[in-house]
């Protein structure tokens, strides 16, 4: 299933999309979030939704993030070998983990705002991993039960505030907007191998970032299954899961976003996303 969220932000409504038409699920479902998840709502939706019982969304609606309110975002750094070296790091032997502030969590089509006194906000396609149950101490055989499916995430991160302002990776990572996911939460049933598929970024029509998640580092049972060592994985929770090369900080000399830069990305079976970069401005 293609699920979907639209409306204005904060009032966004459940939909879900089949052979290519958008329909809102409101009449089944309340939200896709974590009580959703965990009261069976996937399973719901595959046998209560009917499109000749639902409405279609207009196509000029705006698309939301497809997961409500979110308890995490937990993050993966350093997971591609050619990033790894592109951004001069050793290859790590456990999985690099940060957070991102679920306040810069939006929409896949909004605006990326670049903060206040940014010098080198940069950009990074990822496939995030949405939680579907509680998980904790799981296993790497058993830790793909665990997710509901995929979504695409771009993994806005201020080089500066990151990387040379003391501290932990989260300040460079949290600003609002930096977290834009979506446009689908892709079940993972309509994936055939999470571990071989194509993400791309595009800046102002360039393709930056070409790669396939079957260069990870780690994958997808091993983040899950470590993570849960340290933490428990609510339903909804987001785990996104590392860029490949290409991004700004390692070029030479780096690129970084300006205003007007319009970023478009996607993955295979995911859908595409597409923001523009604009200037922080004063409230009023």
């Amino acid at each position: 299933m293609k699920l979907f969220r639209y409306g204005q932000p904060g009032a966004e409504k459940p939909g879900i999309e089949v052979d290519g038409v958008k329909y809102d699920a409101s009449y089944l479902i309340n939200d896709y979030n974590e009580e959703f998840f965990n009261n069976g709502g996937l399973e719901k939706l595959r046998s209560d939704f009917d499109p000749d019982d639902a409405v279609k969304v207009d196509e000029f609606e705006r698309i939301g993030v497809p997961v409500s309110k979110p308890g995490k975002i937990v993050c993966i750094g350093l997971n591609y070998i050619k990033h790894a070296e592109e951004s001069g790091s050793d290859i790590p032997k456990e999985p690099v983990v940060f957070f991102k502030a679920t306040s810069s969590i939006t929409g896949p089509f909004d605006s990326v705002v670049i903060p206040k006194n940014s010098k080198k906000t940069d950009w990074e396609v990822e496939l995030a991993v949405i939680i579907g149950k509680e998980a904790s101490y799981v296993s790497e055989e058993e830790a793909m039960d665990y997710v509901a499916g995929y979504a695409v995430h771009n993994d806005v991160s201020e080089r500066e505030f990151q990387l040379e302002r003391g501290g932990q990776w989260v300040k460079g990572k949290s600003c609002d907007t930096f977290a834009p996911i979506g446009p689908y939460l892709v079940t993972k049933d309509e994936i055939a191998d999470p571990h071989n598929l194509r993400l791309w970024l595009k800046l102002n029509d360039e393709t930056l970032q070409d790669g396939n998640t079957s260069d990870f580092i780690f994958n997808i049972p091993k983040v899950i299954s470590y993570l849960s060592q340290f933490m428990s994985l609510q339903a909804g929770d987001i785990i996104s899961t590392g860029t490949p090369e290409g991004v700004g900080l390692g070029f030479d000399p780096p690129r970084y976003l300006k205003p007007g830069d319009v970023m478009e990305l996607g993955i295979d079976g995911l859908g595409t996303s597409k923001q523009t970069a604009v200037a922080y401005k004063e409230n009023g």
